[in-house]
C-alpha cells in the first residue's frame, strides 16, 4: 500500500533548496523555476545550466543550517549528503526529496503529464521511478486531442456553478453531460 499523500505544491516566489549541482540538480532545478520558486543551490560545483536558472548558487558543501528559509528542500547529491540534508529538513520541519533514494525523503517526486492546463502525476512512492516514467508515457499517449477544449469547457461550467451554488454532487454529472454536448456538436 501507497501511503503517500499526492499534492501539488505552489512554490511561485517561495525560496526552494537544491542541494547538488549534476545534472540531476539541473532538472530538478529547472522543474523548479518553471514553477516559479526562488531556486537557492548549495554545491562545491555547479553545472552551467543549473547555475543560469537558479536564484543564488553557493559553491560549497551543505550546511544543516542551508535549510533555514527554504519552504522545499531537493537533495540531489551522493547518499551521505542526502543523509545529512534529510536530517537537517526533518529538524527543521521542510520536507524534503532526495532524488533516487527513498531512505532520505520526507516526500516523493511524481512523473508527469502536463496538458492543456492539466498536470496528471504518476507515483510508486519512490519504489520504482521507470515504471511511473513508463506509465506517464503511456497516459500521455491515451490522452484526448481534444483535452484543451474540455478544459476550457470545464473552466467555464465551474465558473457557473460556483455563481449558482451548485452542489459538489451535481457538478459531476453536469460536467459529463456538458462534455457529451461538445462531442456531439464537433461530430456533426
Amino acid at each position: 500500500m501507497n501511503a503517500d499523500y499526492p499534492i501539488a505544491l505552489r512554490l511561485e516566489g517561495r525560496v526552494v533548496l537544491v542541494v547538488g549541482g549534476g545534472e540531476v540538480a539541473r532538472a530538478k532545478g529547472e522543474a523548479l523555476y518553471a514553477a516559479g520558486a526562488h531556486v537557492r543551490v548549495v554545491a562545491p560545483s555547479v553545472c552551467e545550466a543549473l547555475a543560469e536558472r537558479a536564484h543564488s548558487v553557493e559553491r560549497r558543501g551543505f550546511r544543516a543550517s542551508d535549510v533555514r528559509g527554504a519552504w522545499f528542500v531537493v537533495a540531489a547529491a551522493t547518499p551521505a549528503v542526502n543523509a545529512r540534508v534529510h536530517r537537517a529538513a526533518e529538524r527543521a520541519q521542510r520536507f524534503v526529496v532526495a532524488v533516487d533514494d527513498p531512505a532520505a525523503c520526507s516526500a516523493t517526486g511524481m512523473a508527469l503529464v502536463r496538458r492543456a492546463g492539466m498536470t496528471v502525476g504518476i507515483s510508486t512512492g519512490g519504489a520504482a521511478p521507470a515504471l511511473a516514467s513508463l506509465v506517464r508515457r503511456g497516459l500521455d499517449a491515451l490522452l484526448p486531442d481534444e483535452l484543451e477544449a474540455w478544459t476550457a469547457l470545464a473552466v467555464r461550467e465551474r465558473g457557473g456553478w460556483k455563481a449558482g451554488a451548485v452542489p459538489m454532487a451535481q457538478r459531476t454529472p453536469a460536467l459529463l453531460r456538458a462534455l457529451n454536448a461538445l462531442y456531439l456538436a464537433e461530430s456533426a
